[in-house]
């Protein structure tokens, strides 16, 4: 049966190449909500101290936590990514 599908898909879909595209989708769709996330804490960061500049240094201090906690969101899913590629 192996042989049968080697010969319809031409030997294509072997394991190593399933391994990529799955590494690949994991990082390409695990980026995606932690850059929309920075975007509007980004945004509504500037908007916060554009409104109320004395509060400038508190607004940044809350943007940088939220940003990490964001980010690590993509870091989790590169990690994913890694072990799928290279485990």
């Amino acid at each position: 049966m192996q042989e049968v599908a080697q010969q319809i898909t031409g030997g294509i879909l072997d394991v190593e190449s399933i391994r990529l595209l799955a590494s690949a989708l994991a990082i390409g769709i695990g980026a995606i909500a932690p850059s929309i996330a920075i975007g509007l804490i980004g945004s509504k960061a500037s908007d916060a101290i554009g409104r109320n500049p004395e509060a400038a240094p508190k607004i940044q201090t809350a943007m940088i936590l939220a940003i990490a906690f964001a980010e690590a969101i993509a870091i989790y899913a590169l990690v994913v990514a890694l072990i799928i590629k290279f485990v």
